[in-house]
């Protein structure tokens, strides 16, 4: 999508962080911008500053796990804005850390309600509209590195964050031929709330009984052993949301933000090859099997260049 002045975008959690990141570039690219988020508080502080600016916006209270609030949200949206264009699936929370078998069965059904059925919510609820309007559009669903490079004591996240990969890559492939497309986005550490709001947001029902388990500890040291100033390492909401809008602009499958991660996913990919056994091939396994073994989706990918935003 070159041209996304006018287009509507629908973004889920979108009252702070990441999601209030990513509007805020919506609205400068001169989208109508929903806001769509389960804390009404949060969207009505937000509110003011998109008309200060002169950007169409609109926010709607939305419980990303409620199917039929979903549909009506949409509905609302259309009956407004006109066509949604653009849906970015950004609503998560997280669970505690730590090993996944201290986990509890409320963590599980919290996190993966809101952030991996929100994200199927939103997909099959928003875009068979942007298939039938036939205007071209735009698929986002808020993966993260810890996706495709897990993160020790974060097994529920990383599962899901993992399984939101899959699900944006076979959704980009049952796109092929269309004018929409898709795209996960695998941010690194960026400056957002996710502690607090996921938090705020855990319903009563899901509550965990007894006092919360003591948070995990990480030691990470600066270059001079000191403990790093995480204010100067972190990317902004903003930054991270402008490289949204360049990946949708420039249709891509991935979208990432550090490339400090480089290292780490050669050394992820080259013990997924190893780990093949050393044994000859057999061509008409390729040949039968060949929807198995060959994928062009994934030959779309090309490398952007450095930020070109201030």
């Amino acid at each position: 999508m070159d041209n996304l002045k006018g287009k509507v975008a629908f973004i889920t959690g979108a009252a702070s962080g990441i999601g209030l990141g990513i509007a805020k570039a919506c609205g400068r690219a001169g989208m109508k911008v929903v806001i769509a988020d389960i804390r009404q508080k949060a969207i009505d502080e937000v509110l003011p500053f998109f008309k200060e600016k002169g950007w169409p916006v609109l926010g709607v209270q939305l419980d990303v796990t409620d199917r039929e609030a979903y549909a009506k949200a949409a509905d609302e949206v259309e009956r407004i804005f006109g066509n949604i264009h653009v849906l970015i699936n950004n609503a998560g929370v997280e669970a505690p850390m730590g090993p996944v078998w201290n986990n509890t069965f409320k963590d599980c059904d919290f996190i993966f309600g809101v952030s991996f059925m929100g994200v199927l919510n939103g997909i099959i609820t928003i875009v068979p509209r942007i298939l039938k309007h036939g205007e071209g559009g735009h698929v986002v669903s808020t993966a993260s590195q810890s996706g495709l490079y897990v993160v020790p004591g974060a097994a529920l996240y990383c599962a899901i964050k993992a399984g939101i990969l899959g699900l944006m890559e076979t959704l980009a492939s049952d796109l092929r031929g269309t004018n929409v497309g898709a795209s996960a986005f695998c941010p690194g550490p960026v400056v957002g709330n996710l502690s607090a709001t996921s938090k705020e947001v855990r319903p009563d029902i899901l509550q965990n009984d007894g006092p919360a388990a003591p948070p995990l500890q990480r030691k990470t040291e600066a270059p001079s052993g000191e403990a790093p100033d995480f204010s100067k390492l972190l990317m902004s909401a903003e930054e991270a949301g402008e490289r949204v809008v360049r990946g949708i602009k420039r249709g891509d499958l991935y979208i990432l933000t550090h490339t400090e991660f480089k290292e780490s996913m050669q050394q992820k990919t080259d013990a997924i090859l190893r780990a093949y056994p050393d044994q000859p091939m057999n061509p008409d396994f390729r040949k039968a099997f060949s929807f198995l073994t060959y994928n062009p989706v994934y030959e779309s990918q090309t490398t952007p260049g450095a930020p070109d935003w201030e």
